[in-house]
C-alpha cells in the first residue's frame, strides 16, 4: 500500500512539474514575441506601442439591464409613491415615543 501511495504521490508531482513547464514556457513564448515586435518597431522608426486589451462593458451591462433608463415602466413605479409628513422627534421623551 505504500508503494501505491508513493507512486501515485511522484505521479502528481511530475504532473505539476510538467504543468509549470508549460506555463513557462508559454510565458517565455510570449515575451519572446513582445521583444520581437518591439525590436521591429526601433527598426522601423516606429513607436513601441503597448498592447491593450479593450473591453466594451456597455455591451455586458445592457445584455443584464436590456431596458433603457428613461422608459415608461420606470415612469410608472415613480408615481406609487406616497408623499409623507417627516415629524421632528428629537425633543420627545423616551416614553412618548414607545406610546406611538
Amino acid at each position: 500500500m505504500q508503494i501505491v501511495g508513493f507512486i501515485l504521490r511522484l505521479l502528481l508531482l511530475l504532473l505539476g512539474l510538467v504543468f509549470f513547464a508549460a506555463l513557462l514556457s508559454m510565458a517565455l513564448f510570449v515575451l519572446l514575441l513582445w521583444l520581437l515586435r518591439a525590436l521591429w518597431a526601433k527598426l522601423t522608426g516606429q513607436p513601441v506601442a503597448p498592447w491593450r486589451f479593450e473591453i466594451n462593458r456597455q455591451a455586458a451591462w445592457q445584455r443584464f439591464y436590456p431596458k433603457a433608463a428613461g422608459s415608461a415602466a420606470d415612469r410608472t413605479r415613480g408615481a406609487a409613491v406616497v408623499d409623507v409628513e417627516a415629524t421632528d422627534i428629537t425633543d420627545v421623551e423616551p416614553k412618548k415615543l414607545q406610546e406611538r
